[in-house]
């Protein structure tokens, strides 16, 4: 028997986009309280490994139909779910916990403080400017919204703590192209991993000088 194809799953409206948007930046409680409250790495992955868990059971709970989903959580998130987290996708929020943890675990706190705001901050100003603006596309991203992502993260590079601007501004950018193209992977992931990577990199060749 041919198998068919499935009807496309509506894409979330602009007003819900701005409402899961404002949740995303919600986030930036994990890198400002990790420098405000001048957490070590290990009490900052002591608080954020559980609360990942939570997030994760919720996801599975929403993937499997579980009442955990449906009887608490499906009222006040439910509208922003994206189509393709409805087709069977974790959410951004499973993504970006995930994210969190292994970037503060893998790097220096000021470069993981950097490259989280980087993907937070961001990725709210792609996906907000390329919803309103976003003329020229390529693929389903488009250059307004990227560029409205290389100015949100610069404009976070130039205000990070105990990082230098050029370290900072050359993981905007990475952070920026890693948005644009996330390789197959979620850009949650991509972003902080790869840019926090290159801020590591570059760090390591200007002290080397």
């Amino acid at each position: 028997m041919e198998r068919q194809s499935q009807p496309a799953l509506p894409e979330i409206s602009f007003v819900q986009e701005l409402w899961r948007k404002a949740t995303h930046l919600g986030a930036l409680i994990i890198p400002g309280g990790y420098y405000i409250f001048g957490l070590e790495k290990t009490t900052t992955l002591a608080i954020l490994v559980p609360i990942t868990l939570l997030i994760i059971l919720t996801d599975i709970s929403r993937l499997r139909g579980w009442w955990f989903w449906h009887g608490l959580m499906a009222i006040p998130f439910g509208r922003m779910i994206r189509s393709h987290e409805q087709g069977g996708d974790w959410t951004g929020a499973t993504y970006i916990l995930l994210a969190s943890c292994c970037t503060i675990a893998l790097y220096s706190k000021s470069i993981a403080i950097a490259a989280l705001a980087f993907i937070i901050v961001g990725d709210a100003a792609a996906a907000v400017i390329g919803r309103r603006f976003g003329k020229h596309k390529i693929g389903r991203k488009s250059i307004e919204g990227s560029l409205g992502c290389l100015a949100a993260t610069l404009l976070v590079a130039a205000f990070t703590p105990v990082l230098s601007f050029p370290v900072a501004a050359c993981g905007a950018v990475v952070a920026t192209l890693a948005e644009f193209e996330p390789l197959g992977v979620d850009d949650n992931v991509t972003v902080p991993i790869l840019s926090g990577l290159a801020m590591t990199f570059v760090q390591k060749m200007i002290a080397s000088y």
